[in-house]
């Protein structure tokens, strides 16, 4: 994002948080442990680590046969790399055959070029991690990235959308690159994919049913969430966001006093914003999370993980 641009949107995106918080006080609550579920990114990952969850999700939605999956970020140490470059990818596996795989769970609606476009965003930092592998780019694995969307992206009415590059004056002529982008609807309702890949897009919107694999993932969140080490680490996260939260508001209103003016304690506000979100960046915590606590768009965020976004150009 410009700069410009990025502080306009953060000023008004500031002024409905400040508005909000100043009603409710000083405030602020993050979803509780007890209610995450496979939509919350917090849990998602949590769950994806499960290596045999994460390998029949990709086969269930790719169908096809997966003998194994490695996680390549523990490989390669990455844990905090793709903060530095502005993303972090929410699924990073290969499989036995080195094709990689990049699956994110997308709450938020976004438009479909934002959408379209942040895909070709994650294909260029994935070829570029692979690149800095030491691999010359006829060496490039094949690549998916894979969108799992509680809303219709295309407003189609189907369960998945697979897009490859194809020539437009000979569309049977596919430009063999290696690149695959997948979206799923999990409110889809053309007959378009199996019962098992229409089960698992339901839940994701919150239905539970019978089906096999649905029932395995919801018992291996039940099981994460009796992991106490889990559930400490959550919460003493979310205090620790409370107290920024607390010593902010309490800035920003004693700003706003010296001032004279409202002004003065919006502009605090923001500060308190700005701080939990570096804050948060730097625990690595779920964007959607961030955008939760926050307000700001995920664009906004991912400005100040790029250095975009500071006190003095907002």
């Amino acid at each position: 994002l410009k700069a410009g641009h990025s502080s306009r949107l953060l000023a008004i995106r500031s002024e409905t948080v400040y508005n909000r918080s100043r009603k409710r006080g000083d405030a602020m609550t993050i979803k509780p442990w007890e209610e995450l579920t496979i939509r919350d990114d917090y849990m998602f990952k949590l769950v994806m680590r499960r290596k045999h969850i994460c390998k029949k999700m990709l086969e269930l939605i790719l169908q096809i046969n997966i003998r194994d999956i490695r996680y390549i970020e523990e490989e390669k140490n990455l844990k905090f790399q793709y903060a530095g470059k502005g993303v972090r990818l929410d699924v990073y596996v290969a499989d036995d055959k080195n094709t990689v795989y990049n699956v994110e769970m997308q709450v938020n609606e976004p438009t479909e070029t934002e959408l379209a476009k942040r895909t070709r965003y994650y294909q260029s930092v994935i070829d570029t991690d692979l690149l800095e592998a030491g691999k010359d780019y006829e060496e490039l694995n094949d690549t998916y990235i894979i969108f799992i969307c509680p809303f219709d992206p295309f407003k189609e009415g189907r369960h998945i959308y697979t897009f490859c590059n194809l020539c437009q004056e000979d569309r049977v002529l596919k430009l063999k690159d290696g690149a695959t982008k997948v979206f799923l609807n999990a409110s889809g309702v053309e007959d378009d994919v199996p019962e098992n890949v229409k089960s698992f897009l339901k839940y994701v919107n919150g239905v539970l049913s019978q089906d096999e694999f649905v029932q395995e993932i919801e018992q291996e969140i039940k099981s994460v969430k009796e992991v106490e080490q889990e559930r400490v680490s959550y919460m003493t996260f979310e205090m620790r966001l409370r107290d920024e939260w607390k010593v902010g508001w309490k800035e920003g209103r004693e700003e706003g006093r010296e001032e004279g003016r409202e002004e003065g304690e919006q502009n605090g506000v923001r500060k308190t914003l700005l701080a939990v979100v570096q804050t948060m960046l730097r625990e690595a915590a779920p964007i959607d999370l961030i955008q939760r606590v926050s307000g700001w768009t995920k664009e906004q965020i991912l400005a100040v993980q790029e250095g975009g976004l500071s006190d003095t150009n907002r």
